[in-house]
């Protein structure tokens, strides 16, 4: 088959990603550079190079735990009120930042995203190959505590869309993204819930968005309505983490969460 075709049914290639190989002169085959076209033979020699990315500023005086590291992935147990990416507000005190301290040279690219004030699992792939087949593996449980008592178990369907005028904020509205989630109430006091939740969807702030929708706003989460009197950040955790490695390996890791979120449980 085509080299193309090779990457893309067999390696689970993108169309874009393999117009940005194209465009960078990133595919060779048996040293001579290629199109994804050529046919591929057997005992062929494929090589692929990425474009280089920038790395983030490297910041010595934050640290991080990290739950797991092999050539190519780490994954990092982020507390809340760090955010993953750097942006206009946040230069230097990001996980990207810290990345670049035990990761040096390396672009960053975070296999799944959590909120500022999310805390939890987060995995950072080393090259771009790892990202690829990570995002396909990866399988997230987060648990969330929920103002009011709820019971048994249930899905939220509801379409996602952004709140007009606004770049952060999500509701659910009919023109919105489809998007999922299931949950399973593990404790309650009767004034918060703690939730086990698995999103069949990865829409922006859709776990916050979906139990506000039901009626129960996650504690702390004061952008959709949350209560803050007992907490001050969303009690929102990604506990588990689950990934199969480049070399067929399969991992599940877990992070206990905040103890801030279990006193609402007390």
């Amino acid at each position: 088959m085509s080299v193309g075709d090779f990457l893309r049914r067999t390696e689970g290639f993108s169309r874009r990603q393999l117009v940005l190989l194209k465009n960078n002169g990133g595919i060779a085959l048996n040293g001579a550079p290629a199109r994804s076209v050529d046919l591929l033979h057997v005992g062929d020699r494929l090589e692929l190079v990425f474009p280089d990315e920038d790395s983030p500023e490297p910041n010595p005086a934050l640290s991080v735990p990290i739950v797991y590291e092999d050539r190519d992935v780490i994954v990092f147990d982020k507390p809340t009120g760090m955010p993953v990416h750097p942006s206009y507000r946040h230069q230097g005190d990001t996980l990207a930042n810290f990345f670049a301290v035990v990761c040096p040279n390396m672009a960053f690219r975070a296999v799944n995203r959590l909120d500022k004030d999310t805390s939890g699992l987060c995995a950072v792939a080393k090259n771009a190959r790892a990202a690829l087949l990570l995002q396909k593996s990866m399988d997230k449980t987060y648990f969330a505590v929920a103002c009011g008592e709820m019971q048994g178990s249930g899905s939220i369907d509801a379409p996602i869309g952004r709140v007009a005028e606004s770049i952060i904020k999500r509701c659910v509205r009919p023109d919105g993204q489809s998007a999922g989630t299931d949950y399973t109430i593990i404790n309650t006091n009767g004034r918060y819930s703690l939730a086990r939740v698995k999103l069949r969807s990865g829409r922006t702030h859709q776990i916050r968005v979906h139990f506000a929708y039901i009626g129960h706003p996650l504690a702390g989460d004061d952008m959709y309505g949350g209560s803050t009197e007992d907490i001050s950040a969303q009690a929102l955790h990604c506990g588990e983490l689950s990934f199969t490695d480049l070399s067929g390996e399969g991992h599940c890791l877990t992070s206990d969460i905040r103890a801030e979120m279990r006193e609402l449980l007390r």
